[in-house]
């Protein structure tokens, strides 16, 4: 399938579903596009969607923003430099919250100063210029003033009007079964249907995760690490 606007997708899902515009209105299927798009970046964080930000960090600053826009971190570089994004450089080790505030506890306010180890996010973007896109957690807190590279992905462009965007583009077919399987849940249709398109959405998103390199939920310095299964007694 070649590449759909938002329009063309309204279209589809009406003759899929065999539903007119009084049933499926602009302002139904706007809000079924827009829960297909959100559901999507979910389940595959896109790769055409990587970014990268420098940020100074200063001296006493435990906390910093997510650079705008941010849908969640993959890694975070600190510089022995202050003034150049070169030379020797660490990656943050990404934490919960709850041992970063174990981590200042025990060693506390003082001693937890130093060149950060440990990062923690939490918050995130509510649109794809939203500059409140929550916070990093910095532990130790800086001891002077380092220069940082926040690797992260940012919330795509969404579909709108007669436009296009990257999953409109790459994942038609995926966007179009992901919105019928939402439609058949708003019409209350056929239980057999709505568990065909999610099952081919299923499918799709299968297809689409194998082409996206790198593909990872979880930090990327982290995520290198081999990970063996342990049997445990308890479920």
């Amino acid at each position: 399938m070649a590449g759909l606007s938002a329009s063309g997708l309204k279209t589809q899902i009406r003759s899929y579903t065999e539903t007119d515009s009084n049933v499926l209105t602009d302002a139904v299927l706007e809000n079924i596009i827009l829960n297909a798009q959100y559901r999507i970046m979910r389940d595959v964080p896109i790769d055409a969607d990587r970014k990268q930000q420098s940020i100074n960090l200063v001296p006493g600053q435990e906390t910093i923003n997510a650079p705008a826009g941010c849908l969640f971190i993959r890694a975070i570089q600190v510089y022995d430099s202050n003034s150049v994004l070169t030379g020797p450089n660490t990656f943050l080790e990404k934490k919960d919250m709850s041992y970063l505030q174990e981590y200042q506890d025990v060693t506390g306010t003082a001693a937890a100063q130093g060149k950060p180890k440990y990062y923690a996010s939490f918050g995130g973007a509510t649109g794809n210029t939203d500059t409140t896109s929550g916070r990093i957690f910095l532990a130790p807190t800086p001891n002077t003033n380092y220069l940082a590279r926040i690797h992260f992905n940012k919330m795509p462009v969404l579909l709108e009007n007669d436009d296009t965007n990257y999953i409109s583009l790459n994942f038609p077919n995926g966007l179009l079964y992901c919105c019928l399987s939402e439609a058949y849940g708003f019409l209350k249709g056929p239980i057999d249907m709505l568990t065909l398109y999610e099952n081919k959405y299923k499918q799709e998103v299968q297809k689409f995760a194998n082409e996206q390199v790198g593909r990872r939920r979880r930090d990327d310095y982290t995520d290198g690490a081999v990970r063996i299964p342990i049997n445990s007694a308890n479920p």
